[in-house]
C-alpha cells in the first residue's frame, strides 16, 4: 500500500485594527500637503452638496470630495475618518481638498467608495 502525501493550501487571514491604533496615522487638517495620501478624522460640519461635505478636527477644516458616483452617508455632527488623496480645490488653489477613498464611521461601519 503507498501513501499519498496531498498539499493542502494554507489560508492567512490579516486584520488591521481600526480604533486607536489607527489615531497613529491620522493626519492633521493643517498638516494637508498636495498629493499626500492620508488619513483624517474629525466632525462633519457641513454637508456642501450631494458628494461633498466639510470636515473639521482641532487645527482647521477641510472639504472632502467623495465623486460623482457616490452619495454623502454621513451626517453634520458625526465624527468619522476619511482615507484619501489630498488635491487643490478647483475654485481656489490654496486650499486643500481631499479626495475621499473610503470613510469610517463612528460605529465602525466602512464606506467604500466608487471611483
Amino acid at each position: 500500500m503507498k501513501i499519498r502525501h496531498i498539499a493542502l493550501p494554507i489560508m492567512l487571514f490579516l486584520t488591521y485594527p481600526v480604533g486607536n491604533a489607527m489615531a497613529d496615522a491620522v493626519t492633521s487638517i493643517s498638516d494637508l500637503q498636495r498629493g499626500m495620501s492620508v488619513t483624517i478624522q474629525g466632525d462633519v460640519v457641513r454637508i456642501t452638496d450631494e458628494d461633498e461635505f466639510r470636515l473639521q478636527d482641532q487645527t482647521g477644516s477641510v472639504l472632502v470630495y467623495i465623486g460623482w458616483q457616490n452619495t454623502v452617508g454621513v451626517n453634520t455632527g458625526e465624527t468619522i475618518t476619511v482615507e484619501g488623496i489630498v488635491d487643490n480645490n478647483l475654485v481656489n488653489a490654496f486650499r486643500p481638498e481631499v479626495y475621499a477613498r473610503s470613510i469610517i464611521r463612528e460605529d465602525g461601519t466602512v464606506l467604500n467608495l466608487r471611483e
